[in-house]
């Protein structure tokens, strides 16, 4: 099925056109000692017209009969283009960008592409619990991958070093994985889901 680019996506965004919208799956999470459980969530990639999609994920812990049985954990973040920051973007603190975007058409985006013809993106997600990761990787076709460049941690977070987190659009499914190192262990599997989108809203 081919990728449907909304008209009204700035430029800067046309490599995450393929995630926009609502995910909705299952999968399983586990790590070290910690029992392995089936989850169900729900993803959303949403555009604003702003040059950075807003990211949110609700995970719900499934019982035996894949049946809802408690909430488990959110996530939200942003997800954009990485490249250097000029005076008509967004920021410091609440300045607002200009009204024209900085990267203008299709063409100036096609200037950012890398060596291996692919996107470099930064991605920051926020976790209840006083954990902020700071991700950095690319977007080739549809393919995201990832690794932490910074991971904050409030006192008296867990322990959580750093991660690994893949994403690609298979027969039509999101699928994705999540690899961590935390609680002294080195990276290992940590999480793993199959999404269908569930509603096209860009």
């Amino acid at each position: 099925m081919p990728i449907e680019i909304p008209t009204d996506l700035t430029p800067e965004l046309v490599p995450f056109a393929w995630l926009l919208g609502t995910w909705e799956g299952n999968g399983f999470m586990g790590y070290g000692d910690a029992e392995q459980r089936a989850f169900r969530q729900r993803v959303t990639f949403e555009q604003t017209g702003l040059p950075f999609v807003i990211y949110r994920a609700r995970t719900t812990l499934l019982n035996e009969e894949g049946e809802p049985q408690r909430e488990a954990t959110y996530e939200q973040g942003f997800w954009e283009l990485a490249r250097p920051r000029e005076d008509g973007d967004i920021g410091p603190g609440m300045l607002p960008p200009d009204p024209v975007p900085v990267l203008k058409s299709a063409e100036d985006v096609e200037q950012l592409r890398n060596a291996s013809g692919g996107f470099d993106i930064s991605v920051t997600i926020a976790q209840p619990g006083g954990v902020a990761e700071l991700y950095l990787g690319q977007i080739k076709g549809p393919r995201v991958d990832l690794s932490t460049d910074a991971v904050i941690r409030a006192r008296g977070a867990k322990e959580y070093q750093s991660g690994t987190r893949l994403y690609g659009l298979v027969n039509n499914h999101l699928m994705w994985a999540w690899d961590m190192a935390a609680q002294g262990r080195e990276l290992a599997t940590h999480a793993s889901a199959e999404l269908t989108r569930v509603d096209d809203h860009k």
